[in-house]
């Protein structure tokens, strides 16, 4: 009877060890204790840096702890993105990433790193359609006219884009490859004097996102001829899809965070429901609508996937329209 007791006891004492080792595994570890490094690979001000250090702020304070944004510009984003992928996968470095980091796994065949592979998904924050403008004494008033005017100009009309492989430069190729017309492609440094060379008369067609566009477009300084998205959105509900205007075409830019590869996925989904719970807050969806953004937060599986998605579609659009880096 004693050594059958003694036995349960063991067995007993057995469930109990094995129960708080269970329990010491699966508890979430004091994260984060110090601060975070969120690398932006983008100079400070443009649409992807003040979306992060929005986002940033607001994680910041949810988690109680600094979030330093550190811009590295340089390299179509890829400088930036190499320090992440490379970084100690602790959960304190992570980098902000548009659609450009998903163009550059086929624009870039020797990148330094896999643009899915090198990372952990920690969540998309928001996407951005973008809108077709076009200079004021271009004679097309619509996406259809712009379409009909190029195919009895091919090779004429030029569009400019921030940067080869940008979302700009894709989302044209992607509108070209759909219609069948051919404009010439002038790359810039950057929208800025892009636009500027749009509003001077020097390039006709330039797509870009709506908080690019829309002051120069309210100010009379350009004119709008579409926007690349599956329904108008609540930033320009005057201004139609390219599919109303009879040209099927989808496409646009977006903002999320990945952390290195191997990050404990405790720590990313610490993060990740922070960046979920704020995505949903009333005040910052309205924020990011004004801007022309949806607000989109969501799990790092979402994101994934999203993320390998376009991968491929850039992936094709590159192939297909034959784009290269020094093109």
């Amino acid at each position: 009877m004693k050594a059958i007791f003694n036995t349960s006891l063991c067995s007993a004492l057995g469930l109990i060890f094995l129960s708080q080792a269970g329990w010491a595994r699966d508890k979430v570890p004091d994260y984060p204790t110090r601060p975070i490094r969120i690398v932006v690979p983008y100079t400070p001000g443009g649409i992807t840096d003040v979306i992060t250090r929005i986002f940033a702020q607001e994680v910041s304070k949810s988690l109680n702890q600094n979030i330093l944004v550190d811009n590295r510009p340089g390299a179509n984003s890829i400088l930036g993105a190499e320090i992440v992928a490379k970084a100690n996968p602790d959960g304190y470095t992570l980098v902000s990433v548009i659609a450009a980091h998903a163009a550059n796994q086929t624009l870039y065949p020797q990148l330094p790193f896999d643009t899915v592979k090198s990372y952990s998904p920690v969540s998309l924050l928001v996407t951005a359609p973008l809108i077709v403008c076009a200079n004021n004494s271009l004679p097309a008033k619509d996406a259809k006219e712009l379409v009909a005017l190029a195919k009895s100009k091919p090779g004429v009309l030029t569009f400019a884009s921030s940067g080869i492989g940008a979302a700009a430069h894709l989302t044209t190729e992607l509108l070209m490859l759909t219609t069948g017309i051919k404009m010439i492609h002038v790359p810039y440094k950057g929208t800025a004097p892009a636009l500027q060379d749009l509003i001077g008369g020097q390039i006709q067609v330039m797509m870009d996102t709506p908080s690019s566009m829309l002051i120069q477009v309210r100010a009379g300084k350009i004119k709008a001829l579409g926007m690349a998205s599956e329904k108008r959105i609540q930033a320009a509900p005057d201004v139609p899809t390219l599919t109303e205007t009879g040209v099927p075409v989808v496409g646009g830019t977006w903002v999320g965070w990945l952390a290195p590869a191997g990050t404990d996925p405790r720590r990313i989904n610490t993060l990740s429901d922070q960046i979920q719970s704020i995505g949903k807050r009333q005040d910052i969806r309205d924020k990011m609508i004004q801007m022309g953004n949806d607000p989109i937060a969501g799990s790092p599986k979402a994101f994934d996937e999203f993320l390998r998605a376009e991968v491929l579609k850039w992936g094709q659009v590159i192939k297909q329209a034959g784009v290269h880096i020094d093109s």
